[in-house]
């Protein structure tokens, strides 16, 4: 996509769960955004089906999501519309679910881990790379 449409689309997307590990992968995400690590997006949109943000996911470059717990809810949101997603989930990072006060040091500590970390990715058969309608030839 970025070859054809002049720049890579990074889109995060954050479980933002109940438990205080889902209010943190949301202020992660957020923050990652203020920092310019990529672009936040919609999970409830991709979620609801609703068509520009579905086909917004296809046509990232890349689709990030962070989850609070091993539940993976954004992760699996994202798998059922078959996109390509590297995933991070905040309880491999050391976080306990229920027991992890929110504050910005703990935010900060689980950004830099996911800028220092390879995340697992996950790539759906038959998936053509690009979404900008060229079907992968540009």
């Amino acid at each position: 996509m970025a070859e054809c449409c002049g720049t890579e689309a990074k889109l995060i997307y954050a479980c933002s769960g109940a438990a205080d590990v889902g209010e943190i992968a949301d202020r992660v995400a957020r923050k990652l955004r203020a920092e310019g690590f990529a672009k936040m997006t919609c999970l409830a949109g991709v979620g609801a089906g609703l068509s520009g943000y579905v086909q917004s996911a296809k046509g990232a470059d890349e689709n990030i999501t962070i989850d609070g717990c091993k539940k993976a809810c954004a992760k699996k949101t994202l798998e059922r519309i078959e996109v390509a997603l590297t995933s991070y989930v905040l309880t491999e990072f050391g976080l306990v679910k229920g027991e992890s006060p929110v504050s910005d040091e703990i935010v900060t500590r689980m950004c830099e881990k996911i800028k220092s970390t390879n995340g697992t990715k996950a790539v759906p058969e038959g998936r053509i790379n690009g979404g900008c309608g060229c079907g992968g030839k540009c």
